[in-house]
C-alpha cells in the first residue's frame, strides 16, 4: 500500500485474474444468468400480483423476496458483464460506493426477509388458530417496509463512514466493490467503520439467523408429533433451511477470509465463493416456490388441534 493519499480516487482497480483469459465466454454466461434471473423472478412477482387467491402474506414475502433479488442482480451483474466484454478491471469511485450500498443493503434485505418468512411459517404451523389475527397482508406489508427501511438507513449509515475515508491505493482484490474492500486502502484510523461493522454483522448475521434457526426447531418440534406432519414438514422447510445455510456459509466466508488473508486461499475458489452470495440466492427457487406443503401441514395441525 502507498503512503501518499490519492488525491483524487476516481478510479478503482478490480481483480479479475485468470477470468480475464476468457471474458467473452464468463461474459455471455453472465448475460444469460442475468437474463433467466430477471425473467423468472419477474414472473414469480407478476403471478402473485395478478392472482388475487395468492394475496395471502406468504406470497407477499415470497414477492418481496424476488423484489430484493431482482435489486440486488441489478447492483451487481450489469457492471461484471460490461467489465468483461469491454476488457476492463475499473470502476469509477462513485460507481464503486453506489455498488457497496446496494449490495450490502440486499444482503442486508435478503437476510430479513428469510427471517420474516420464517417468522411467518412458524406461526402458520405452530400457532394456526391465531395465525389469521397475528399475521395479514397489512402485517406482511408494515414488516417488509420495516424491515426495508432498517436495511437502507444502517448501510446508509455504514456507507457514509466509509466515503469520508482517505485512500491510499485503488486495487479491490475482488471482482466487484464491498465495504471492507475500500476500507482497508484507508490511510487513516478505521475503528468507527469496524465497531459499527461489527455491530451490524451481530445484527444481520448474529441475531437474524438464531431467530430462523429457532423458528424452524419450533415447526419441527410441533411437527414431530405426529410422523405424517413431520414428514411433511421436512418436505417443506428443507429446501429453506438448505438455502439459508449456503446463503449464511457465504456470506461468513466473505466475513472471515477478506479480513485474516484473501491471498491464501486459491483465487479461483475465492471468486466462485464471493459470486454466489449473489448469484446462487436470485436463481435459487426453493424459497420462492407456491409451497402449499405448508398449509397442508397447517391443515392437518389444525384438525389434530381442534
Amino acid at each position: 500500500m502507498q503512503n501518499s493519499t490519492l488525491s483524487s480516487p476516481l478510479v478503482l482497480s478490480l481483480t479479475f485474474g485468470t477470468i480475464s483469459d476468457f471474458n467473452y465466454v464468463y461474459g455471455v454466461i453472465s448475460l444469460l444468468g442475468f437474463l433467466m434471473i430477471v425473467f423468472s423472478n419477474l414472473t414469480i412477482i407478476s403471478t402473485v400480483y395478478l392472482n388475487q387467491s395468492l394475496h395471502e402474506p406468504m406470497y407477499v414475502f415470497i414477492s418481496a423476496l424476488c423484489t430484493n433479488d431482482l435489486y440486488g442482480s441489478l447492483s451487481f451483474f450489469p457492471s461484471l458483464i460490461v467489465n468483461l466484454f469491454y476488457k476492463t478491471q475499473v470502476i469509477s469511485y462513485a460507481a464503486c460506493i453506489t455498488q457497496i450500498f446496494c449490495i450490502h443493503s440486499y444482503v442486508s434485505c435478503e437476510m430479513a426477509m428469510m427471517t420474516a418468512m420464517a417468522y411467518d411459517r412458524y406461526m402458520c404451523i405452530c400457532n394456526p388458530l391465531m395465525y389469521a389475527t397475528m399475521m395479514n397482508l397489512t402485517k406482511a406489508f408494515k414488516i417488509i417496509i420495516g424491515m426495508w427501511l432498517f436495511s437502507f438507513i444502517s448501510i446508509t449509515v455504514h456507507t457514509m463512514l466509509t466515503v469520508r475515508l482517505p485512500l491510499c491505493d485503488n486495487v479491490i482484490l475482488k471482482t466487484y466493490c464491498d465495504n471492507w474492500s475500500v476500507v482497508r486502502l484507508s490511510c487513516i484510523d478505521t475503528t468507527i467503520n469496524n465497531i459499527y461493522g461489527l455491530f451490524l454483522t451481530v445484527e444481520i448475521l448474529g441475531v437474524m439467523p438464531l431467530l430462523v434457526i429457532l423458528s424452524y426447531v419450533k415447526i419441527l418440534k410441533v411437527c414431530a408429533k405426529s410422523r405424517d406432519n413431520l414428514s411433511k414438514a421436512v418436505q417443506t422447510c428443507s429446501p429453506q433451511l438448505i438455502s439459508f445455510a449456503i446463503f449464511v456459509t457465504d456470506c461468513y466466508f466473505e466475513l472471515i477470509l477478506y479480513r485474516l488473508g484473501p491471498t491464501q486461499v486459491p483465487y479461483g475458489f475465492r471468486v466462485a465463493m464471493s459470486l454466489q452470495t449473489l448469484v446462487v440466492p436470485p436463481f435459487d427457487p426453493s424459497n420462492k416456490s407456491e409451497n402449499t406443503a405448508v398449509f397442508y401441514v397447517e391443515e392437518k395441525i389444525n384438525g389434530k388441534t381442534n
